[in-house]
């Protein structure tokens, strides 16, 4: 349809915007695209706790804040938190380690109390040189002189400082590797099991119990004067496990008399050796006229440590060999 020559249209009221220059129109669109998300949520934040206007109808589900006890839900929370969370059980859990601490303190002062820890360490303060030179002597002692402790007898020797003093490394590393060198055996004789080991263990273990009370309760009937200590004792007592692993690996690698000849002679050089460290350290008792009183008890004691020795050798060794 023609639209008349005369005809005027009509001004809108509404104002009309001006032209954004190109530069801040693109900077405009830019902040649109990273305030998306939060106009999101504001344009669905007032349907909160509306019916679902997709799935109406009497079972549609309202979502409220009053459902959860006028709080939102929290969907991080683990099922152990609200428990630690509990004040009762913070105290309970902190109580236990109030008792923890006072048992672990009772224990160490107990222990303490028969076993000194420094003094204990001594016995393991050893080097290359002492072990070396420790075990040539428990292999041929017969060259050895010198037999004495030149350190203070009250306090326990470094035997790194001190070739005579007594010492626990050797003792533990020769039972360990005799235990291994045992089971090496039976299995080369088809007998290996692990019970087997477990009774050659105990019984090594219950030997040395027997040898510490048996010689502790003599010192104390006999009524000698010595400077052993109990810690003293075992060590001197486990130093036949060398001789009996070096015996083992000698007839599993040759023959039966050949472990027989090994043996034997460690039973010499340990007695030997026994015999001229423990003269030194069971001295008799001084009496005021200069004589020595309880020389033959000394004598007899020292004799009965070191001749024990050879006897739980072959013991401890034959069951294993001979089977």
């Amino acid at each position: 349809m023609d639209i008349p020559p005369d005809y005027i249209p009509e001004k809108s009221s509404q104002k009309r915007r001006p032209k954004a220059a190109k530069g801040q129109q693109h900077q405009q669109n830019f902040y649109n695209d990273f305030d998306m998300p939060n106009q999101q949520s504001q344009q669905f934040a007032p349907n909160f706790g509306q019916q679902d206007m997709f799935y109406g109808g009497q079972g549609s589900q309202v979502f409220s804040p009053a459902g959860y006890g006028g709080q939102m839900p929290n969907f991080q929370q683990f099922p152990g938190q609200q428990l630690l969370s509990d004040p009762v059980t913070n105290m309970a859990m902190q109580y236990g380690q109030v008792l923890a601490g006072q048992g672990k303190d009772l224990v160490n002062q107990n222990i303490q109390q028969y076993v000194a820890s420094s003094k204990l360490k001594n016995y393991f303060a050893v080097d290359t040189i002492y072990v070396g030179k420790k075990l040539g002597i428990l292999l041929f002692p017969f060259t050895h002189t010198d037999w004495s402790v030149h350190h203070s007898q009250d306090e326990p020797v470094a035997p790194r400082y001190e070739i005579n003093a007594p010492d626990l490394y050797i003792p533990m590393m020769a039972f360990v590797t005799y235990l291994l060198v045992a089971g090496m055996v039976l299995g080369t004789q088809g007998r290996f099991t692990p019970e087997q080991l477990g009774v050659q263990a105990s019984s090594a273990l219950v030997w040395l119990i027997v040898e510490l009370l048996a010689f502790s309760l003599s010192l104390y009937i006999l009524n000698l004067t010595t400077s052993l200590r109990y810690l003293d004792i075992i060590s001197y007592c486990g130093y036949k496990f060398v001789g009996m692993t070096i015996s083992l690996l000698a007839g599993v690698a040759m023959s039966t008399s050949v472990y027989y000849g090994v043996l034997a002679w460690f039973c010499i050089t340990l007695a030997f050796f026994l015999i001229r460290t423990m003269k030194v350290q069971v001295t008799p008792q001084q009496r005021e006229d200069g004589y020595s009183k309880g020389a033959k008890r000394s004598l007899y004691f020292v004799l009965a440590v070191s001749l024990a020795q050879p006897l739980l050798m072959w013991w401890l060794t034959s069951y294993i060999m001979l089977s």
